[in-house]
């Protein structure tokens, strides 16, 4: 079993950077505390709408979207907002406003994050 600190998949308050948030699946069990982190990410892409928004702000040149660049995805803009912010409260977005828009991004340490989860631990790898 690794001692490695695990932390959660949120912003941290000394600087924008995210950490990650579980092991492998593969790696061990999840403590409850990783569960839920886990389960909160999935429960917001669960979603296709948050799911196409998401995809549009981490495929948006230069690594963020305005909101007034990706909300053509067949839902009101008020829905949209609610959907922008399920997704920035569980971690996967983070936002800035610039004048009357505002600029969400994707941080490339959650997508490492998130394909680390799905990944399988290189101890587990069958031969």
């Amino acid at each position: 079993m690794s001692n490695a600190q695990v932390l959660p998949l949120v912003e941290s308050e000394a600087s924008d950077a995210v950490a990650p948030c579980c092991p492998p699946l593969t790696e061990r069990p999840f403590t409850a505390e990783e569960a839920d982190v886990a389960a909160r990410m999935f429960k917001a892409l669960g979603d296709p709408v948050r799911l196409r928004l998401f995809s549009a702000v981490a495929s948006h040149e230069g690594g963020e979207a305005c909101v007034c660049d990706i909300s053509d995805v067949g839902v009101s803009q008020p829905t949209v907002s609610h959907h922008l912010k399920k997704l920035k409260d569980a971690g996967l977005l983070t936002s800035e406003r610039r004048g009357t828009w505002v600029y969400y991004r994707v941080e490339p340490s959650v997508l490492a994050a998130m394909g680390r989860l799905l990944t399988i631990a290189p101890t587990k790898i069958p031969r």
